[in-house]
């Protein structure tokens, strides 16, 4: 029996590459297979699909009823096995590398229509990381469709002509030449789609090719490619198709010319499947999935990060997330250089009318900036590791007059370091500066060891010698090139460098440049991705205000893909759930276009944390709050059940004071404008909703936490406690009158009220013990913060607080709602009127040459 078992399913397998699951089963049965048989063949394709859906990583949020036919790479597959080959040569590890790229290239195949269905038009989004490998995983998803059966292969890479050429020469190379008998092309490394003369010669029934596209999000070339596939449809009835849409969040949403233009290749393909890949999502989750776009209404596959991977968070550091303990939340390398306000000017034009005659001056930090580029690029020469090209960027505008600007100013400068490798002073300085930031970011945290300064210092002819400033823009010939050699290059430019291309070797970048959404600030870090061999070397100059929105976008991104991993476990599908993308003040979610179809989210506070991190620093505004605190606290002594008092750890607990007391004080206590999710009208409708809807939170435990070792800080004649230290978050030319704290609560304050052993508590361990012993009871917690608050020596990233008055830091922890909780509601729009914003250039999306 297991014989003829075996024999059967692999025939049965045979079977499945003509024909869907469903279908092989019959034609099994009508060749007289027992249905035993059958029965164990159909158990074990779907033990064999459920080891696919029930992968670890990726985790993905897939529509009801969608079948999983793709049960992994088999024996016979030549198009995969090519990739493996390759990727083993460059140096990837079987595992777990190739592993978690196999895995997550099979779950997305796994979530297509078979090829051989009558008909099908899938839409499925991918999430992956800026620079973390997108491009490797949909060209393996493209290899093992290959080898089911689909036939033509339309990529669509970005809206320039260099992403464009990159991809197509990725996927020639990781495609096309291990297998040229497989593969026929529509477009070349320079020619993107032109009609061909006769359809058949590539979808002839006798043609057995797959055929590849390449094309990029213009209008003219969408438009040819549409009208010669429509032309083409008496071959295409029985062809399956697969969209790839890189940086799927750009053109495709919301464009007159574009979005249409893609729906209308669709149409003419009666067996398609359109698979988008971007890090920055925002944009196609906010689609109404009602409409006939391409809201991603069949799955969204969340990548995991790659070992290794710089992201947002590594580098910015973010905020904690409802739930997590924020001592946990780590700040980021040291790896952020700040950019003064007042240099700005100097290497951007102020207005559209100081574009004419622009030039830009080289201010200290941009001159720190590129010699620090020219160190690490020759100590990795020393090194010899890792990747062969070095590259800067400087990134200031998208203007292409204002990069044409730098290439005398930055000529001059090189040619001057050239000639000053024998002048002392000059070699000083850059001993100096080479030290301090090997000080600041040891290379043994990354497994380097340090390069000295005497050992750089003989590479630095040759490094200065093959350095190339180039102008990388839409109208520039003088593009960067990494096909022919080892580059060392300075590269000012906009919107051709900030999407999808890769910068290879990227050290060094001076970014400057304001944008006004999260999906075009998140795109333009460009220094995201891998670095081995050198991953104690990167540094980025900015100023402080996009370092800030960095870290809030960190934030967004984290709790993003939190959401989709929630759904994931709760059996939503993509059009019963709707990701919710935190507000900030400065910043739009994605350009407003956009964001037609999107809806403010209802909010509830049940089961969440509150807490305050950014804090104006004049005494006016710290005074109004301590006032505040101070009449909340009488009036909690006055109103309280009781009153606990624990002078070893500097704490008092105020119990079962009504909720009017806490009401009173949001309308007294001012938070920080920067900080949406902290609105005290909100959160007083919230309170007030649940105490009369289900008579929750009529009562308040009220605690300050304080730090015995402080200096002591009076509430009241009665109520003292030792002041908290908080250093703020450190900048190199901070705002006199902001502080960003970044965390004030910890896991154990969460559960200052709480009876048991809380110091072993995990947050969810806090969240049921709440249930349990305080379902209805809020908690607020005060802080009084010294205004001095010195870091730790160990806190490089931190510096004092220096505010002018004591600052009162405010937690607030509510219980989960026993039933269905109250919802309050409050549309939160960007005001970028004082902004000099530049948004992202689509004129290339009509223009053929960009």
């Amino acid at each position: 029996m297991t014989s003829e078992f075996d024999a059967m399913y692999e025939t049965f397998q045979a079977l499945l590459d003509a024909f869907p699951p469903s279908e092989a089963v019959k034609r099994l049965e009508m060749l007289g297979v027992s249905s035993e048989i059958v029965q164990q063949i159909r158990e074990q394709h779907e033990q064999h699909t459920i080891r696919i859906k029930e992968l670890e990583e990726p985790h993905a949020v897939v529509r009801d009823g969608l079948d999983t036919w793709y049960t992994g790479p088999q024996t016979k597959d030549k198009c995969w096995p090519a990739i493996v080959d390759m990727l083993r040569k460059d140096g990837w590890s079987d595992d777990p590398a190739i592993r978690n790229l196999d895995d997550s290239s099979t779950r997305v195949l796994s979530l297509l229509n078979h090829p051989k269905e009558k008909t099908f038009s899938t839409r499925g989004l991918v999430v992956g990381y800026v620079q973390s490998g997108k491009t490797t995983n949909f060209t393996s998803v493209m290899a093992k469709a290959a080898d089911r059966g689909y036939k033509l292969f339309i990529v669509l890479a970005g809206i320039h002509n260099g992403l464009r050429r990159q991809t197509q020469a990725r996927l020639v190379q990781q495609l096309v030449e291990p297998n040229p008998s497989l593969w026929s092309q529509l477009t070349g490394l320079e020619k993107d789609f032109t009609p061909q003369e006769n359809p058949a010669s590539y979808f002839g029934k006798n043609n057995k090719t797959r055929v590849l596209c390449v094309v990029k999000k213009n209008a003219t070339v969408l438009r040819k490619l549409a009208v010669w596939l429509e032309k083409a449809s008496d071959y295409l009835k029985d062809c399956p198709a697969l969209i790839i849409d890189d940086e799927a969040d750009q053109a495709t949403v919301a464009t007159k010319s574009i979005n249409p233009l893609i729906q209308r290749i669709m149409e003419s393909l009666p067996r398609s499947a359109y698979v988008g890949y971007t890090a920055s999502p925002f944009a196609n989750l906010l689609i109404d999935p009602s409409a006939k776009d391409l809201y991603p209404r069949d799955f969204v596959v969340n990548l995991p990060k790659p070992d290794g991977h710089f992201g947002t968070e590594v580098l910015f550091g973010r905020y904690a997330l409802d739930g997590e303990d924020p001592e946990q939340v780590d700040d980021g390398h040291d790896m952020i250089r700040s950019v003064p306000d007042e240099d700005v000017a100097c290497v951007r034009p102020e207005t559209r009318a100081d574009i004419d005659g622009f030039e830009p001056f080289i201010t200290d930090t941009l001159r720190r900036a590129i010699e620090y580029f020219w160190l690490v690029t020759a100590a990795r020469r020393v090194r010899r590791t890792g990747n062969p090209h070095s590259t800067m960027l400087i990134h200031t505008s998208v203007n292409t007059a204002v990069h044409n600007s730098f290439k005398r100013p930055l000529q001059h400068l090189l040619d001057r370091a050239a000639a000053s490798l024998t002048d002392t002073v000059f070699l000083a300085r850059l001993r100096n500066l080479w030290n301090e930031e090997a000080e600041r970011v040891p290379a043994g945290e990354f497994g380097e060891t340090k390069v000295p300064f005497e050992e750089l210092a003989p590479e630095l002819p040759g490094v200065l010698r093959s350095c190339r400033i180039i102008m990388d823009n839409s109208s520039s010939e003088d593009r960067l090139d990494y096909e022919n050699g080892p580059v060392v290059a300075i590269a000012v430019g906009g919107n051709t460098l900030s999407r999808g291309l890769t910068l290879e070797g990227l050290s060094v970048s001076y970014f400057v440049r304001s944008v006004s959404a999260y999906d075009t600030l998140l795109q333009m870090g460009r220094w995201f991705g891998f670095r081995n061999g050198y991953a104690d070397l990167p540094r980025i100059w900015m100023t402080d205000e996009l370092a800030e929105w960095f870290r809030h976008i960190a934030t967004v991104e984290t709790e993003m893909r939190r959401d989709i991993d929630i759904y994931m476990t709760e059996d939503e599908t993509p059009t019963t759930f709707a990701v919710r993308l935190r507000t900030h003040p400065a910043l739009r979610v994605t350009a407003a276009a956009k964001m037609k179809d999107a809806v403010t989210a209802a909010s509830s506070y049940g089961g969440k944390r509150v807490q305050t991190h950014y804090f104006h620093t004049n005494a006016d505004w710290l005074g109004a709050n301590l006032i505040a605190a101070r009449d909340l606290v009488v009036a909690s002594a006055s109103t309280a059940v009781r009153v606990e008092h624990r002078a070893t750890d500097g704490r008092y607990v105020f119990r079962d004071v009504p909720y009017d007391a806490v009401t009173n004080f949001l309308a007294a206590y001012k938070f920080h404008e920067k900080s949406p999710e902290n609105d005290p009208e909100l959160i007083r409708d919230y309170i007030r909703k649940r105490v009369a809807t289900a008579g929750s939170l009529r009562r308040w435990n009220i605690a300050i936490v304080g730090n015995p070792a402080g200096e002591p800080f009076s509430f009241t004649p009665t109520v003292a406690v030792g002041l908290n230290a908080r250093a703020r978050l450190a900048v190199k030319n901070p705002d006199p009158d902001f502080a960003d704290i970044k965390t004030l609560m910890s896991r154990r304050d969460a559960a200052v009220d709480l009876d048991g052993d809380t110091d072993k508590w995990n947050e969810q361990a806090i969240k049921e013990q709440r249930c349990l012993q305080l379902p209805n009871t809020g908690l607020l917690v005060l802080y009084p913060i010294d205004k001095k608050s010195e870091p730790s020596p160990a806190k490089t990233a931190r510096a004092p607080l220096n505010a002018e008055e004591h600052v009162i830091g405010v937690g607030l922890v509510f219980p989960q709602p026993q039933h269905e909780d109250s919802t309050v509601m409050k549309y939160i729009s960007a005001d970028l009127t004082g902004l000099r914003i530049e948004d992202e250039d689509l004129s290339p999306l009509e223009s053929e040459d960009a």
